[in-house]
């Protein structure tokens, strides 16, 4: 038996559209609502009032980035069907042609030409379209656009990662909320970037340091603005 068939390989590329979208969702989850708070916080507000707001942000956010993400990558979906319909027509109108357009596709890769036809003729024999789908437009199964599985993973992990900095609404102290928030809320992004970076293999130090400066960034920013809002109108 094939060595190969005994110790199947499971790439790390595979997961990249469910990662995409659930790092995306959670990271915004977490940004958003923590800054929300942290700004409204700022101006000061009472802790309920607080919580609501930062509840009509979860609901509110998990219906954009789901709808963000379903119409986003529905394009992409659309994109890829119209390359395939054109693709499916040129191989109907005139399969030589093809055969020999896939054939030059490896040959620019460094195959040899012979060995570029040969390989060509016995893709196209098994599955034409996939072929050139995979190997002339780039679409393959691991790369092609899903738009529910985008939009249910985005809602779903933006809700997750909301929850956390409410969750410290209710448990911090009036006269702490802010710095409790915003301290809590920094540890589960860098926690996000490092789970996020073990999941698709990449440097998790990296990771961690990019989205844990961008959230300290806006939570920054709405908390300057809160408090500037909250003096001028008090």
């Amino acid at each position: 038996m094939s060595r190969l068939r005994l110790h199947p390989e499971s790439h790390l590329v595979a997961r990249i559209g469910w990662l995409r979208a659930a790092v995306l969702g959670a990271n915004d989850g977490i940004i958003s609502t923590a800054s929300l708070i942290v700004g409204v916080a700022a101006a000061a507000t009472s802790q309920s009032e607080v919580l609501v707001v930062g509840v009509a942000g979860l609901v509110a956010g998990a219906m954009s980035m789901a709808a963000g993400e379903y119409v986003s990558v529905s394009s992409q979906s659309d994109t890829e069907q119209a390359d395939l319909a054109r693709e499916r027509k040129e191989l109907s109108d005139d399969v030589e042609f093809e055969r020999e357009e896939l054939a030059s596709t490896y040959v620019a890769r460094g195959v040899d030409p012979e060995l570029a036809r040969q390989v060509a003729q016995q893709l196209m024999a098994k599955d034409a379209l996939a072929a050139h789908a995979r190997d002339e437009l780039g679409i393959s199964e691991i790369t092609a656009a899903r738009p529910v599985q985008a939009a249910l993973t985005s809602a779903a992990t933006f809700a997750i990662g909301a929850a956390l900095p409410l969750a410290m609404v209710i448990t911090a102290p009036r006269g702490m909320l802010v710095p409790v928030v915003a301290a809590a809320s920094l540890g589960f992004l860098a926690l996000l970037g490092a789970i996020g970076a073990w999941a698709g293999g990449a440097n998790a130090l990296k990771a961690t340091a990019r989205v844990a400066f961008w959230g300290a960034l806006a939570m920054a920013l709405t908390a300057g603005i809160g408090a500037i809002f909250g003096t001028t109108v008090g």
